[in-house]
Protein backbone atom coordinates (compact mmCIF):
# COMPACT_ATOMS: atom_id res chain seq x y z
CA UNK A 1 0.00 0.00 0.00
CA UNK A 2 2.93 2.05 0.96
CA UNK A 3 4.39 1.45 -2.38
CA UNK A 4 1.25 2.29 -4.60
CA UNK A 5 0.81 6.04 -2.30
CA UNK A 6 4.47 6.66 -3.82
CA UNK A 7 3.96 5.96 -7.18
CA UNK A 8 0.79 7.82 -7.08
CA UNK A 9 2.80 11.13 -5.66
CA UNK A 10 5.51 9.91 -8.39
CA UNK A 11 2.79 10.20 -11.03
CA UNK A 12 1.40 13.81 -9.85
CA UNK A 13 4.95 14.78 -9.29
CA UNK A 14 5.92 14.21 -12.70
CA UNK A 15 2.97 15.85 -14.10
CA UNK A 16 3.77 19.04 -12.35
CA UNK A 17 7.60 18.80 -13.68
CA UNK A 18 6.50 18.25 -17.40
CA UNK A 19 5.60 14.81 -17.39
CA UNK A 20 9.14 13.32 -18.35
CA UNK A 21 10.61 10.42 -16.53
CA UNK A 22 11.93 10.31 -13.21
CA UNK A 23 15.10 10.02 -15.15
CA UNK A 24 14.93 13.22 -16.47
CA UNK A 25 12.69 15.71 -15.29
CA UNK A 26 12.44 19.58 -16.87
CA UNK A 27 11.08 21.53 -13.98
CA UNK A 28 7.90 23.89 -14.66
CA UNK A 29 6.64 25.68 -11.92
CA UNK A 30 2.96 25.90 -12.04
CA UNK A 31 0.70 28.83 -12.34
CA UNK A 32 -2.70 27.50 -12.42
CA UNK A 33 -5.35 27.67 -9.62
CA UNK A 34 -7.47 24.62 -8.48
CA UNK A 35 -9.96 24.20 -5.62
CA UNK A 36 -9.58 20.39 -4.79
CA UNK A 37 -12.75 18.90 -2.52
CA UNK A 38 -11.12 18.71 1.11
CA UNK A 39 -8.05 21.09 1.36
CA UNK A 40 -8.21 24.01 3.51
CA UNK A 41 -6.30 26.53 4.10
CA UNK A 42 -5.47 25.64 8.00
CA UNK A 43 -3.77 22.12 6.41
CA UNK A 44 -0.97 24.31 5.18
CA UNK A 45 2.15 23.56 7.16
CA UNK A 46 5.53 25.14 5.25
CA UNK A 47 3.73 28.21 2.87
CA UNK A 48 1.96 31.65 4.36
CA UNK A 49 -0.73 32.85 3.24
CA UNK A 50 -0.72 35.52 0.76
CA UNK A 51 -1.50 36.44 -3.15
CA UNK A 52 1.96 35.16 -4.50
CA UNK A 53 1.59 31.75 -4.92
CA UNK A 54 -1.17 29.77 -6.59
CA UNK A 55 -3.06 27.04 -4.57
CA UNK A 56 -1.42 24.39 -6.86
CA UNK A 57 1.64 25.95 -6.27
CA UNK A 58 0.91 25.98 -2.71
CA UNK A 59 0.05 22.32 -2.21
CA UNK A 60 2.77 21.10 -4.01
CA UNK A 61 4.90 22.92 -2.03
CA UNK A 62 3.77 21.29 1.16
CA UNK A 63 3.93 17.75 -0.67
CA UNK A 64 7.18 17.59 -2.13
CA UNK A 65 9.42 20.26 -0.03
CA UNK A 66 10.44 21.96 -3.10
CA UNK A 67 9.12 24.43 -6.03
CA UNK A 68 10.56 25.67 -9.59
CA UNK A 69 9.93 29.18 -10.43
CA UNK A 70 10.51 29.68 -14.20
CA UNK A 71 12.98 32.39 -15.44
CA UNK A 72 12.89 34.65 -12.13
CA UNK A 73 16.40 36.24 -12.46
CA UNK A 74 17.71 37.98 -15.69
CA UNK A 75 19.95 37.36 -17.95
CA UNK A 76 21.49 40.20 -17.09
CA UNK A 77 22.05 39.82 -13.17
CA UNK A 78 23.32 36.21 -13.71
CA UNK A 79 26.08 38.15 -16.11
CA UNK A 80 27.10 40.73 -13.66
CA UNK A 81 26.90 37.79 -10.44
CA UNK A 82 29.45 35.68 -13.29
CA UNK A 83 31.74 38.92 -13.87
CA UNK A 84 32.28 39.37 -10.13
CA UNK A 85 32.66 35.69 -9.83
CA UNK A 86 35.44 36.23 -12.27
CA UNK A 87 37.27 39.03 -10.56
CA UNK A 88 37.13 37.33 -6.77
CA UNK A 89 39.21 34.59 -8.54
CA UNK A 90 41.36 36.36 -10.21
CA UNK A 91 41.65 37.90 -6.71
CA UNK A 92 40.80 41.37 -7.98
CA UNK A 93 38.72 41.89 -5.02
CA UNK A 94 38.37 40.19 -1.14
CA UNK A 95 35.31 40.24 0.46
CA UNK A 96 35.45 40.34 4.28
CA UNK A 97 34.47 36.97 5.39
CA UNK A 98 34.59 35.23 2.18
CA UNK A 99 35.75 31.44 2.28
CA UNK A 100 37.26 30.46 -1.27
CA UNK A 101 36.67 26.55 -1.63
CA UNK A 102 38.66 23.91 -4.02
CA UNK A 103 38.36 20.61 -5.21
CA UNK A 104 39.79 17.81 -3.08
CA UNK A 105 41.71 16.85 -5.89
CA UNK A 106 43.62 19.83 -6.81
CA UNK A 107 42.85 21.80 -3.34
CA UNK A 108 47.14 21.22 -2.13
CA UNK A 109 48.18 22.06 -5.98
CA UNK A 110 49.61 25.33 -6.21
CA UNK A 111 47.19 28.09 -6.39
CA UNK A 112 46.62 30.02 -9.82
CA UNK A 113 43.93 32.97 -9.98
CA UNK A 114 41.35 31.47 -12.12
CA UNK A 115 37.43 30.46 -11.88
CA UNK A 116 39.33 27.20 -13.03
CA UNK A 117 40.37 26.21 -9.68
CA UNK A 118 37.49 27.80 -7.25
CA UNK A 119 34.63 25.32 -7.00
CA UNK A 120 33.03 27.50 -4.48
CA UNK A 121 33.11 31.35 -2.53
CA UNK A 122 30.24 30.85 0.08
CA UNK A 123 29.46 33.53 3.17
CA UNK A 124 29.69 36.64 0.35
CA UNK A 125 27.15 38.97 2.89
CA UNK A 126 29.92 41.05 2.35
CA UNK A 127 30.41 41.53 -1.30
CA UNK A 128 28.22 44.41 -2.71
CA UNK A 129 27.59 42.77 -6.13
CA UNK A 130 26.96 39.12 -4.99
CA UNK A 131 24.73 39.99 -2.15
CA UNK A 132 22.38 41.63 -4.32
CA UNK A 133 21.29 38.29 -5.53
CA UNK A 134 19.58 38.04 -1.70
CA UNK A 135 17.71 41.45 -2.01
CA UNK A 136 16.44 40.97 -5.88
CA UNK A 137 13.01 42.08 -5.18
CA UNK A 138 12.14 38.85 -7.45
CA UNK A 139 13.79 36.34 -5.19
CA UNK A 140 12.42 37.77 -1.83
CA UNK A 141 8.65 38.36 -2.94
CA UNK A 142 8.92 34.43 -3.13
CA UNK A 143 11.04 33.99 0.20
CA UNK A 144 8.15 35.78 1.87
CA UNK A 145 5.59 33.27 1.25
CA UNK A 146 7.78 30.66 3.43
CA UNK A 147 9.59 32.77 6.09
CA UNK A 148 6.77 35.62 6.03
CA UNK A 149 7.97 39.45 5.78
CA UNK A 150 10.75 39.79 8.37
CA UNK A 151 13.69 37.75 6.14
CA UNK A 152 17.10 37.55 7.08
CA UNK A 153 19.71 35.97 4.69
CA UNK A 154 21.60 33.49 6.39
CA UNK A 155 24.15 31.80 4.32
CA UNK A 156 25.26 32.62 0.60
CA UNK A 157 27.37 30.36 -1.76
CA UNK A 158 28.05 30.58 -5.49
CA UNK A 159 28.66 26.85 -7.08
CA UNK A 160 31.25 26.15 -9.41
CA UNK A 161 31.05 22.67 -10.18
CA UNK A 162 33.85 21.29 -12.23
CA UNK A 163 34.71 18.86 -14.56
CA UNK A 164 35.10 15.90 -12.71
CA UNK A 165 38.59 14.18 -12.29
CA UNK A 166 37.48 10.90 -12.90
CA UNK A 167 37.78 10.56 -9.08
CA UNK A 168 34.07 11.61 -9.09
CA UNK A 169 34.54 14.55 -6.26
CA UNK A 170 32.54 16.53 -8.07
CA UNK A 171 29.44 15.61 -6.98
CA UNK A 172 27.76 16.28 -3.79
CA UNK A 173 26.20 13.47 -1.49
CA UNK A 174 22.78 13.40 -0.34
CA UNK A 175 22.01 15.75 2.93
CA UNK A 176 19.37 17.70 4.44
CA UNK A 177 20.97 21.80 4.72
CA UNK A 178 19.36 22.02 8.35
CA UNK A 179 22.53 19.72 9.60
CA UNK A 180 24.52 23.11 9.20
CA UNK A 181 21.82 25.48 10.79
CA UNK A 182 21.86 26.38 14.35
CA UNK A 183 18.64 27.99 14.30
CA UNK A 184 14.88 27.11 14.29
CA UNK A 185 11.78 26.37 13.44
CA UNK A 186 12.91 24.33 9.67
CA UNK A 187 9.82 25.58 8.61
CA UNK A 188 10.47 28.95 8.60
CA UNK A 189 13.67 28.48 6.17
CA UNK A 190 13.96 28.40 2.83
CA UNK A 191 16.80 28.40 0.09
CA UNK A 192 16.61 30.03 -3.24
CA UNK A 193 18.83 28.55 -5.72
CA UNK A 194 19.16 29.80 -8.81
CA UNK A 195 20.84 28.10 -12.44
CA UNK A 196 23.03 30.42 -13.94
CA UNK A 197 23.10 28.23 -17.15
CA UNK A 198 21.43 25.19 -18.72
CA UNK A 199 21.63 22.41 -16.02
CA UNK A 200 21.22 18.83 -16.61
CA UNK A 201 22.42 15.41 -15.27
CA UNK A 202 25.47 15.56 -17.53
CA UNK A 203 27.05 18.48 -16.02
CA UNK A 204 25.26 17.69 -12.19
CA UNK A 205 21.87 19.22 -11.97
CA UNK A 206 20.41 19.02 -8.10
CA UNK A 207 18.74 15.58 -7.29
CA UNK A 208 15.78 16.06 -4.87
CA UNK A 209 13.76 13.47 -3.07
CA UNK A 210 10.33 14.66 -2.44
CA UNK A 211 8.46 14.28 0.34
CA UNK A 212 11.12 14.22 2.70
CA UNK A 213 11.02 17.30 4.34
CA UNK A 214 8.04 16.40 5.98
CA UNK A 215 11.01 13.78 8.06
CA UNK A 216 13.52 14.41 10.97
CA UNK A 217 16.94 15.83 10.62
CA UNK A 218 18.72 12.33 10.49
CA UNK A 219 22.73 11.77 10.97
CA UNK A 220 25.24 13.40 8.46
CA UNK A 221 28.99 12.62 7.99
CA UNK A 222 31.51 12.55 5.75
CA UNK A 223 30.67 9.62 3.25
CA UNK A 224 33.33 6.75 2.25
CA UNK A 225 34.15 7.57 -1.04
CA UNK A 226 37.39 6.20 -2.88
CA UNK A 227 38.05 9.17 -4.52
CA UNK A 228 37.78 11.91 -1.42
CA UNK A 229 35.50 14.02 -0.49
CA UNK A 230 35.35 18.16 -0.37
CA UNK A 231 35.39 19.79 2.83
CA UNK A 232 31.95 20.19 4.72
CA UNK A 233 30.45 17.93 2.10
CA UNK A 234 28.20 15.64 4.93
CA UNK A 235 25.64 13.19 4.03
CA UNK A 236 23.39 11.50 5.09
CA UNK A 237 24.23 7.95 6.53
CA UNK A 238 20.81 6.09 6.50
CA UNK A 239 18.34 7.30 4.57
CA UNK A 240 16.16 5.30 2.24
CA UNK A 241 17.56 3.71 -0.83
CA UNK A 242 13.88 3.10 -2.52
CA UNK A 243 12.50 6.80 -1.73
CA UNK A 244 11.63 8.07 -5.46
CA UNK A 245 14.52 11.01 -7.03
CA UNK A 246 13.84 13.45 -8.98
CA UNK A 247 16.36 15.26 -11.72
CA UNK A 248 16.09 18.45 -11.44
CA UNK A 249 16.93 19.84 -15.03
CA UNK A 250 17.07 23.80 -15.45
CA UNK A 251 17.95 26.81 -17.86
CA UNK A 252 19.56 29.97 -16.82
CA UNK A 253 17.26 32.40 -14.14
CA UNK A 254 15.23 29.20 -12.95
CA UNK A 255 15.22 29.41 -9.55
CA UNK A 256 14.43 26.28 -6.98
CA UNK A 257 12.74 26.88 -3.35
CA UNK A 258 13.33 23.81 -1.19
CA UNK A 259 13.18 22.97 2.44
CA UNK A 260 15.84 23.11 4.95
CA UNK A 261 14.79 19.34 5.74
CA UNK A 262 14.30 18.24 1.97
CA UNK A 263 16.95 15.56 0.90
CA UNK A 264 19.24 16.67 -2.11
CA UNK A 265 22.30 16.40 -3.63
CA UNK A 266 23.88 16.51 -7.17
CA UNK A 267 25.94 13.92 -9.27
CA UNK A 268 28.97 14.57 -10.78
CA UNK A 269 29.58 16.92 -13.58
CA UNK A 270 30.11 14.47 -16.71
CA UNK A 271 30.53 17.86 -18.87
CA UNK A 272 33.68 19.60 -19.95
CA UNK A 273 32.28 23.15 -18.30
CA UNK A 274 32.16 24.44 -14.68
CA UNK A 275 28.37 24.50 -13.68
CA UNK A 276 27.31 27.72 -11.74
CA UNK A 277 24.61 27.97 -9.17
CA UNK A 278 23.81 30.95 -6.81
CA UNK A 279 22.04 30.75 -3.57
CA UNK A 280 20.91 31.93 -0.40
CA UNK A 281 19.12 30.65 2.47
CA UNK A 282 16.94 32.55 4.34
CA UNK A 283 14.86 32.60 7.13
CA UNK A 284 12.42 34.71 9.11
CA UNK A 285 13.98 36.95 11.42
CA UNK A 286 11.81 35.68 14.45
CA UNK A 287 13.78 32.59 14.05
CA UNK A 288 15.95 31.21 17.51
CA UNK A 289 19.43 29.88 17.72
CA UNK A 290 19.44 26.65 19.67
CA UNK A 291 22.89 24.64 21.08
CA UNK A 292 23.55 21.72 19.20
CA UNK A 293 25.96 20.09 21.54
CA UNK A 294 24.51 16.76 22.07
CA UNK A 295 22.76 16.12 19.03
CA UNK A 296 23.97 14.97 15.58
CA UNK A 297 24.71 18.49 14.51
CA UNK A 298 27.67 18.21 17.13
CA UNK A 299 30.27 17.53 14.31
CA UNK A 300 29.46 19.98 12.15
CA UNK A 301 29.88 22.80 14.65
CA UNK A 302 33.37 21.71 15.82
CA UNK A 303 34.16 21.51 12.19
CA UNK A 304 32.84 24.97 11.35
CA UNK A 305 34.63 26.56 14.26
CA UNK A 306 37.64 25.01 13.50
CA UNK A 307 37.79 26.82 9.91
CA UNK A 308 36.69 30.01 11.58
CA UNK A 309 39.73 29.32 13.71
CA UNK A 310 42.24 28.59 10.56
CA UNK A 311 41.21 30.75 8.18
CA UNK A 312 40.26 34.35 10.04
CA UNK A 313 42.09 33.65 13.37
CA UNK A 314 39.22 33.78 15.59
CA UNK A 315 38.95 32.08 18.64
CA UNK A 316 36.75 31.56 21.72
CA UNK A 317 33.35 32.18 19.57
CA UNK A 318 30.69 30.04 19.34
CA UNK A 319 28.57 28.67 16.69
CA UNK A 320 25.33 31.11 17.21
CA UNK A 321 28.36 34.13 17.03
CA UNK A 322 29.51 32.87 13.56
CA UNK A 323 25.88 32.68 11.98
CA UNK A 324 25.15 35.94 13.29
CA UNK A 325 28.30 37.31 11.58
CA UNK A 326 27.02 35.71 8.26
CA UNK A 327 23.32 36.96 8.54
CA UNK A 328 22.15 40.28 7.13
CA UNK A 329 18.17 41.55 7.29
CA UNK A 330 17.17 41.63 3.66
CA UNK A 331 13.68 42.69 4.51
CA UNK A 332 11.67 44.03 7.42
CA UNK A 333 12.93 44.27 10.28
CA UNK A 334 16.11 41.96 12.47
CA UNK A 335 14.28 40.43 15.43
CA UNK A 336 15.87 37.17 17.22
CA UNK A 337 18.70 36.32 14.31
Amino acid sequence: MDKDRASARLRVLLRHLGGRSAGAVIAHHTSGTVSPAGFLPQQFQYTRDNNILSLEQRKFYEENGFLVIKSLVSDADIQCFRDEFERICRMEVKPLGLMVMRDVTTAKSEYVPSEKVITKVQDFQEDKELFRYCTLPEILKYVECFTGPNIMAMHTMLINKPPDSGKKTSRHPLHQDLHYFPFRPSNSIVCAWTAMEHIDRDNGCLVVLPGTHRGPLKTHDYPQWEGGVNIMFHGIQDYDKNNDRVHLLMEKGDTVFFHPLLIHGSGRNKSQGFRKAISCHFADANCHYIDVKGTSQENIEEEVLKIASKIHGVKDVSLKDVWKFRARVVKGERIDL
